[in-house]
């Protein structure tokens, strides 16, 4: 007797369960002993493509779609009625929902704790390019963790059009994550409310029903949501957030025109994405800009300095990340920044496109920052481009880098430019406090750095500024392609 074979059967079945189940089933060919042991594993990972593999077309066959049907109605009527922890379902190759559906409130009905499901249906089997999740889920008892993914739309809130969330009993979950073409939950404030011990919640793809927001959740530790706007991608009016107790915050959205309401003192860490057009940016750069945006009735970008009101909410983070497009909006409230005390890791993305206006004000009110992670340092160079970085002659020139503490900067996407070299060099030259100095490679297309001419420049540049500033350790991360090439020369 194998040792293996002599382990106690719950041991043998926790193995098990690790493993995809068509995998675990083919176990039982192995002896008497294993003829049914992987019916008593609690846990379920079913994913079609294992069986169908789309990529040799296989899934176009009914009746190897049939065969993959037959499959889990057998698995799931060889357990019966034994419990079930966690059902993983991969789905995407034309099985139909209503089957789809059975299978959810079979494990539903045997008390599933985590649900995770991925589906995708064909045009003519859903109705109105909508998939309904099982009427049984909005009321189970057991579930504590629930991930959706679906190619198509989900209208969760398909009970909307009764009157409140006391439709739904889902009294254990907390965790959801809902990811789709696009999420229909109905009115924010409502849907919230009906999970009493939620404390983890992403929606992607996110459309707001109505123009003023609110979510609010005295519970809520992990908040990722990613909204469009409004119907047809229109910017909302207000958006606020009553969550105290939230301390993970990613918020990706049209910039509404005002945040009345944002209550988030325990806040640790925070990526806010705000989304702007070419046009809005183009606006917002004019001359004299609020005559002009005053004479466009409704036009939301007059409204875009009220974005300090988000950021007033957050300053107690200790992580944040912007994207550039935020960086952009910021620069609207330069004047009214507040004071991140907290802070101590910094990250923020850069566009050609893009002005870094803001980031002077940003990195004076940062007082305890530890490490800043820069994506990208070429940006839109404005008159207001400001004191962080060289693009600008200016008397007062980099007096935010002098009264900021960062001790570690990160530069990632560096493609051997001159601009991006004297911007290192400015950095050098005015952090007083850096120590460490990390430059990464642009990895997909770094152009300039495949020239040897250039790549010899650069590598001799990065060997001067550790010759010059001696106490901060400044090190060049390169691709493979080009530590083959380097190293070859002897530079590496």
């Amino acid at each position: 007797m194998d040792r293996i074979s002599s382990l106690p059967d719950e041991l043998l079945c926790h193995v098990l369960s690790f493993l995809p189940t068509k995998n675990a089933a083919l176990t039982s060919v192995l002896s008497k002993r294993w003829l049914n042991l992987w019916k008593l594993v609690p846990n379920l990972d079913i994913d079609d493509s294992v069986f169908l593999h789309p990529q040799d077309g296989k899934g176009e066959r009914q009746e190897i779609r049939q065969s993959f049907v037959d499959f889990v109605d057998r698995v799931l009527a060889m357990q019966g009625d034994s419990p079930i922890n966690n059902f993983s379902l991969k789905c995407i190759t034309g099985v139909h929902p209503d089957i789809v559906n059975r299978w959810i409130c079979n494990v539903l009905q045997r008390g599933v704790s985590d649900l995770s499901l991925f589906t995708d249906f064909s045009d003519e089997d859903t109705e109105d390019d909508f998939y309904r999740l099982p009427r049984e889920l909005f009321f189970s008892s057991t579930l504590v963790k629930l991930k959706l993914r679906s190619e198509h739309c989900v209208d969760w809130w398909w009970l909307r059009g009764f009157s409140s969330s006391s439709l739904f009993s889902l009294p254990m979950l907390k965790n959801l994550d809902i990811d789709s073409e696009l999420i229909f939950c109905g009115e924010i404030d409502k849907f919230i409310p009906a999970f009493p011990v939620l404390e983890e919640l992403r929606m992607a793809t996110m459309e707001w029903s109505k123009s003023d927001v609110t979510v609010s959740s005295a519970i809520l530790r992990k908040l990722i949501l990613h909204g469009t706007g409004c119907e047809d991608f229109v910017n909302p009016k207000t958006v606020s957030f009553d969550t105290p107790n939230l301390l993970v915050l990613s918020y990706y959205d049209l910039v509404a025109e005002d945040y009345p309401l944002v209550n988030m003192k325990k806040l640790f860490h925070a990526t806010i994405t705000l989304i702007v057009t070419d046009a809005q940016i183009k606006r917002l750069r004019e001359p004299n800009n609020d005559e002009l945006l005053e004479d466009e009735e409704g036009d939301v970008v007059i409204h875009f300095a009220n974005v300090v009101k988000l950021m007033n909410g957050i300053q107690n983070v200790q992580t944040l990340t912007l994207t550039s497009d935020t960086l952009e909006v910021l620069s609207q409230c330069c004047d009214n920044m507040p004071v991140f005390n907290n802070l101590k890791f910094f990250s923020v993305n850069s566009d050609e496109g893009r002005g870094w206006q803001a980031m002077p004000a940003l990195l004076r009110n940062c007082p305890h920052l530890e490490t800043i992670i820069i994506q990208g340092l070429l940006h839109y160079v404005t008159d207001e481009c400001g004191d962080a970085c060289p693009c600008i002659s200016r008397e007062d020139k980099g007096r935010s880098l002098k009264s900021c503490p960062v001790k570690r900067l990160e530069i990632q996407g560096f493609r051997g430019t001159m601009k991006e070299l004297n911007m290192i060099k400015h950095f050098l030259e005015y952090f007083p406090c850096l120590k460490r100095l990390d430059v990464f490679v642009e990895e997909n297309d770094p152009t300039q750095l495949r020239n040897d001419e250039v790549s010899e420049l650069v590598i001799e540049m990065f060997e001067l500024y550790s010759k010059l500033w001696p106490s901060c350790n400044v090190k060049l991360l390169v691709s493979d392609y080009l530590d083959e090439k380097w190293t070859a020369q002897g530079h590496i």
